[in-house]
């Protein structure tokens, strides 16, 4: 049988094709699998929504250690890569460099960095959004590079100055020196409820690396813009947890109003898609083999 594609291969192979390709969230090894299994060929794993699902902020209320153990869950779930949302990189070049090398062990694909001063904001609190200054967040992507591992490791920049409102020559600036000091994809954000900043960095951007997107507020925009603006990918970057936020309280209060389950059992997974998903069956297989040895030899 062929060795499987290393998942980092899988991710470079995504992000340098010609066909617009499709990253979808995951804040969990369930939703990972989820995702995976209706087609999703990559997981975006969000520092919002794995941080919402512990109860936390998105401001690195969570430790980059606390990040990897709730992340390699899903890469020992599934077989998609997944890139890790690795906020601003946790501290400086240093703590940056180390925490690639502790991602490679995970079985990560590859991370995304943000150009925003530590700890960061999330891109749509009411706040406002201080940028790291360009020299600092080169170095962190020139360390990363030089201590990883796997030449298809992925490290995306992922620029913030369309939302800090710094103007667009800043953020065409910032991406150019990101690609200059190795990025492998560029991750352009903004909060604008159409892609008319995108559109417009698109237009004037000289860079050869992959464009990434996240169109959270300009979800109306139709996807055969994108890829006629050149994206090479785009990132549903929260909409897994959403969903399940109000499947969830929908659910709840049903129950919690009719002091009864009845109403519900028809509209939602049954336990045995639950045994099904985390592949019960292949334990109970086991079980039969292990502790049941047949004798060596033998031919029953």
């Amino acid at each position: 049988m062929p060795k499987a594609q290393a998942t980092s291969t899988q991710l470079k192979a995504l992000l340098q094709t010609s066909e617009l390709s499709f990253i979808m969230e995951a804040h969990n090894a369930l939703a990972a699998r989820l995702a995976e299994r209706v087609g999703f060929k990559a997981i975006w794993a969000s520092g919002l929504t794995i941080s919402a699902s512990m109860g936390l902020r998105d401001a690195n209320e969570l430790t980059w250690s606390q990040v990897l153990d709730l992340v390699e869950p899903m890469t020992d779930f599934i077989g998609a890569p997944v890139l890790l949302d690795a906020d601003s990189g946790y501290g400086d070049f240093n703590i940056f460099s180390r925490f690639v090398k502790k991602a490679e062990a995970c079985g990560i694909a590859g991370v995304c960095i943000e150009d925003k001063a530590f700890p960061k904001r999330n891109s749509f609190a009411n706040t406002d959004h201080t940028l790291a200054d360009i020299d600092d967040f080169t170095a962190k992507i020139h360390a990363a590079k030089d201590v990883q591992s796997d030449s298809d490791f992925c490290l995306v920049a992922r620029t913030e100055a369309l939302v800090a409102g710094t103007g667009m020559d800043n953020a065409l600036e910032r991406a150019t020196r990101y690609e200059d000091a190795g990025a492998d994809a560029l991750f352009v954000h903004s909060k604008r409820s159409t892609a008319s900043e995108i559109q417009e960095f698109t237009k004037n951007w000289r860079g050869s690396i992959p464009l990434i997107i996240a169109p959270t507020t300009y979800s109306s925009t139709p996807t055969n813009d994108f890829k006629a603006m050149g994206i090479s990918a785009v990132i549903w970057a929260n909409h897994g947890l959403r969903a399940a936020m109000e499947a969830m309280e929908k659910t709840y209060r049903e129950i919690h109003e009719q002091r009864s389950v009845e109403g519900v059992e028809g509209h939602i997974a049954t336990v045995s898609d639950i045994l099904s998903l985390t592949k019960t069956e292949e334990l109970l297989k086991a079980e039969q083999n292990y502790n049941n040895p047949k004798p060596k030899g033998s031919d029953d």
